[in-house]
């Protein structure tokens, strides 16, 4: 981990919908220490800021970053052409830790731009399929516009690949509902389970209820919170959720942490 921003330049800047791009961001001179999937970076635009950035793929050193155009700094880097340099920092934080779920079912459960930091995950999981049981991935988003990473589920092993949206659009002839209603379309044994889940809170602690409640430990659901980071180092506070400092403890960790938790609201 490095707290010192170190050159990186965009390599590749491509649209994943309409307000969301995949950067491709290649090491400038020395690259940062390997991440595991499910940590995070901090990465800043010159001139404008730093955002936290959780990692969406790596190879050979390059990183990449799913990023949604929402304030200064993130529509500044949604906008980087190729050539940009920018400075990052990391790894930070903990890792989905997929090596202690080896020999159990995986459950994967994506709500919007939450499929962003499981993308490692699953890539990771479907290469090495005789380490795990069932590959159960369920993807939700708000309308077939925003789903994101189309062009990869094939890869990932359909007919494991579950999708569904709230809101439909012409042409959509998938599911609609929320992702939890997928759950019972989901082949997998919940007391050797393992679940990894990532979106908004409101659809995690759904998630989590109902996985609970179809038998799986709290102890094996793998969630990642999001609170609101400045330093990534532990030391300005600003990630603070009871006992935990998210971007030192987590931002995954086992529900059995966060249940009592999540009751605390972000100000």
């Amino acid at each position: 981990m490095t707290a010192v921003p170190l050159p990186y330049r965009v390599l590749d800047n491509r649209p994943e919908t309409a307000d969301t791009h995949t950067i491709v961001l290649r090491p400038v001179g020395t690259a940062l220490p390997p991440f595991s999937p499910g940590q995070f970076a901090m990465v800043y635009a010159f001139g404008v800021g730093e955002i936290p950035v959780s990692v969406a793929g790596t190879h050979h050193g390059d990183l990449t970053h799913t990023i949604r155009g929402v304030g200064a700094v993130s529509r500044a880097l949604c906008a980087a052409r190729p050539g940009t340099r920018v400075g990052v920092r990391g790894p930070f934080g903990t890792g989905w830790d997929l090596e202690a779920a080896v020999g159990r079912d995986l459950l994967v459960v994506a709500g919007g731009l939450g499929l962003a930091p499981l993308r490692p995950l699953v890539r990771a999981a479907a290469s090495q399929p005789r380490d795990h049981g069932r590959l159960n991935v369920l993807i939700g988003a708000r309308t077939p516009g925003d789903l994101l990473y189309r062009e990869e589920w094939q890869d990932w092993g359909r007919p494991y690949c579950q999708v569904t949206v709230d809101q439909p659009a012409p042409g959509w002839r998938g599911r609609v509902g929320v992702v939890t209603a997928l759950l019972d379309q989901a082949a997998f044994a919940p007391h050797r389970t393992t679940a990894f889940v990532c979106g908004p809170e409101v659809m995690i602690r759904a998630t989590a209820r109902a996985l609970l409640h179809r038998g799986v430990p709290a102890r094996h659901i793998r969630v990642s919170l999001e609170r609101n980071m400045h330093c990534a180092t532990g030391h300005c506070g600003h990630c603070q959720l009871g006992p935990l400092l998210l971007c030192r403890d987590g931002p995954v960790v086992g529900y059995d942490r966060a249940e009592p938790l999540l009751a605390v609201r972000e100000l």
